[in-house]
């Protein structure tokens, strides 16, 4: 609005001034008014009609004529110029609503696919236009271009490893105004692919999982359907020809056609014996050669109660003691359920049929046993029992199986006598000649089992005669002795009775006995005799051990005498042969060796040595086949039997001994000394010198023994030894 003040030039008032004031307005925008102002002066007021639009005029040109009252009358024209300013009341604007444009794959990262271009009416900053993507543009299809701010599109260097054949990407125009307005275009791009590309699959789970798997359920029916399957190829002709499918027991692929599958289950599922399945899809086109894809997923199978519980065992069996505190465990309750969550997770009961609140047991929902009370043993061994265990599945799923409790025996029960059953029991044993020894059997029990009840018996007292003993294992209480006159009386004596358990619980018991003895049981002996006898008893104990050690000692010195006499024999025999001035003396020796009596050696021993230390041949003979391991010798005391041997031998025996002055026996002697002098051999057989002075020393039972052959002067028979060999 333009306010204007008109004033004449002769002096005179405004108000002389004839208001003939004209507005030239051509465009017919505005009009003119007049009004006073405070001061009584005139006011023009250019007012606008209607609406201006810079955008389709920006300027007006108005003139303002005014004229005044005299004759002729003046008037003055004003040239009035109003320019429109500008308001961002235009959007960006682009020639269509979206393009679509094709290119190459081969097309250049370097030379634009695209440029966009809009306008805004508006001007400045309203007009200024800046371009980017709109939200509605996929961050996948973003990777591939380049978006400049002056609206030119490039290719992104990754392009070229994407195999999509179109794409769609919206933009947005945008001015600087305040506010901002902006408007949105659509870009379609068609890749055109000049070589032939292997097909690409898309799928859309049901039920996903991640990007490559889905779960399905174990109660899905044939046929149920669990994922949409999108199969692309931009090539064109058989290169752009797809046929998909799928190998696998449990899936089917079903075609929709247009390159569009479907995926059923094709048999029933069952989680507890597979829960996992890896499927592939395999597609491949028409091409020459043909191309192909495979793509693999997983299929989660997905749990329901469908399976009850199963216990490892039809029947459990466990061991326990009796007389165990409160909840002392006995064992422990399995059962599997190869469900999953609730349809797994087990509770245990056990199941009372009869309502007999005495069990002693009880069982935790885990399936743990223990004790509910003490157990008796002696009351109840053996409990047979039923254990329930359901699941926490809808619905619920159960069993049941067999407990079976043996409850093994403490020590907890003393014996006691069922004979006698008094305490103290009076018993009267008349003992006639030839009675039997055995008096009473003493019987016991015990409530216990195994060794707890394996009893053994015995006599604590008033057995100082030694005349009484029970058997401990049967209880027979008998005389231990022959019974006397005068071991008539009364005796008072306590049993007692053990059991074999861990602590030992015992009983005992008390039998008065009163023992009558008939005049003619045994003979009578004087108090003495009965004082005595175990002090004689010992004594002849003590004389028959002697003579046993005495007589074995002999029999061993007389068996190594022997086998000296032997070897001395065989030595003499050789000796003989080469020495014909021995030949008696050596037939004599030959004679007494094969007479069908033991022959006796006597000798003096302190003579013998000290005459035969003289005589000892340093170089006496070896022979191999005399050297007879100790353990090929066999002894006997026994006499062998000979054949008789020619009367005449003996006279020349006798002969021959009487001129040598029993030279014979010195000769005999001296070799069996030499043969008993110890060498290496014989000492590691544990032979000498102690052995001939332990050999001398005892007595033979032959020594009354005298063969048929005259004594000889100066010999003096001390010793008897006889050898056989066997």
């Amino acid at each position: 609005m333009t306010v204007v003040s008109c004033r004449g030039n002769n002096g005179l008032n405004n108000e002389d001034i004839n208001p003939f004031e004209k507005l030239k307005d051509k465009s017919k925008k505005f009009s003119l008014s007049i009004f006073k102002d405070f001061d009584d002066l005139p006011v023009l007021k250019i007012t606008l009609k209607g609406m201006l639009d810079r955008e389709v005029k920006d300027n007006y040109i108005l003139q303002l004529v005014a004229k005044d009252g005299g004759s002729p009358p003046k008037e003055s024209i004003l040239n009035i110029q109003i320019v429109v300013m500008d308001i961002n009341d235009h959007r960006p604007k682009f020639s269509q609503k979206s393009f679509n444009i094709s290119i190459s794959d081969t097309h250049h990262i370097s030379s634009p696919v695209f440029i966009l271009s809009a306008t805004d009416l508006d001007s400045g900053k309203n007009g200024d236009i800046t371009y980017n993507y709109s939200q509605r543009t996929s961050s996948y299809t973003r990777k591939n271009f380049k978006l400049l701010s002056n609206g030119e599109i490039f290719l992104n260097e990754n392009f070229y490893k994407d195999k999509q054949q179109k794409y769609k990407l919206y933009f947005e125009a945008k001015d600087n105004g305040k506010p901002s307005l902006s408007s949105t275009v659509m870009l379609i791009i068609n890749i055109i692919n000049n070589q032939n590309n292997a097909p690409t699959i898309n799928i859309d789970f049901v039920s996903p999982l991640t990007e490559s798997s889905t779960s399905v359920s174990e109660a899905s029916k044939i046929g149920s359907f669990i994922a949409y399957v999108m199969v692309t190829d931009t090539d064109s002709g058989p290169n752009g020809q797809i046929k998909c499918n799928i190998h696998h027991k449990m899936f089917q692929l079903s075609n929709m056609g247009s390159k569009e599958y479907k995926i059923l289950v094709k048999e029933p599922l069952d989680r507890e014996t597979i829960d996992h399945y890896v499927v592939s899809i395999v597609c491949h086109d028409m091409g020459s050669p043909p191309l192909k894809t495979k793509k693999q997923f997983s299929v989660k199978v997905t749990d329901v109660n469908d399976v009850e519980p199963h216990f490892t065992k039809e029947t459990f069996q466990f061991l326990t003691y009796e007389n165990q505190k409160v909840d002392f465990p006995i064992g422990f309750i399995n059962a599997t359920d190869p469900d999953l969550g609730d349809g797994g997770q087990l509770t245990y009961s056990i199941i009372n049929d009869n309502n007999n609140d005495n069990i002693p047991f009880q069982l935790t929902k885990y399936g743990f046993i223990s004790t509910s009370q003490p157990i008796d043993r002696e009351v109840k061994d053996i409990y047979n029992l039923q254990v329930l265990v359901k699941d926490n599945g809808t619905p619920s799923l159960n069993n049941t199986a067999n407990i079976l409790i043996e409850i093994l025996d403490k020590n907890d029960n003393a014996p006691y006598f069922t004979f006698p059953n008094n305490d103290p029991y009076n018993l009267d044993v008349h003992y006639h000649p030839h009675s039997k020894k055995d008096i009473t059997i003493l019987k016991a029990s015990d409530k216990d089992t195994g060794n707890n009840a394996f009893l053994t018996y015995g006599i604590l007292r008033s057995n100082d005669k030694n005349l009484f003993t029970v058997n401990s294992h049967t209880g027979v209480l008998s005389f231990s002795r022959t019974v006397y006159q005068n071991d008539a009386g009364t005796y008072e004596l306590q049993f007692i009775v053990k059991d074999g358990g861990t602590p030992v619980q015992s009983a005992t018991t008390a039998i008065i006995l009163t023992l009558f003895v008939s005049n003619d049981t045994s003979p009578m002996l004087t108090a003495v005799h009965s004082q005595s006898g175990n002090n004689m008893n010992m004594t002849w104990i003590i004389i028959i051990v002697a003579a046993a050690v005495i007589l074995s000692v002999a029999v061993v010195v007389s068996i190594t005498m022997c086998v000296f006499k032997c070897i001395n024999h065989f030595n003499n025999s050789q000796t003989t042969k080469n020495n014909p001035k021995f030949l008696s003396q050596t037939e004599m020796r030959q004679i007494l060796y094969q007479t069908n009596n033991p022959v006796a050696i006597t000798r003096n021993a302190e003579e013998i040595f000290n005459r035969n230390l003289q005589s000892i041949n340093p170089k006496t003979s070896y022979y191999p086949e005399m050297e007879q391991p100790a353990n090929e010798w066999k002894f006997s005391t026994t006499p062998r039997k000979l054949p008789p041997v020619p009367q005449h031998y003996n006279k020349d025996v006798a002969d021959s001994l009487a001129e040598q002055k029993c030279y014979n026996d010195s000769i005999m002697t001296s070799n069996n000394l030499n043969n008993t002098l110890p060498s290496q051999k014989e000492r590691n057989r544990g032979w000498s010198e102690g052995d001939i002075t332990h050999q001398t020393s005892g007595t033979s039972e032959y020594s009354n023994y005298r063969p048929n052959i005259p004594p000889t002067p100066k010999c003096t028979q001390e010793q008897e030894t006889y050898l056989e060999p066997v």
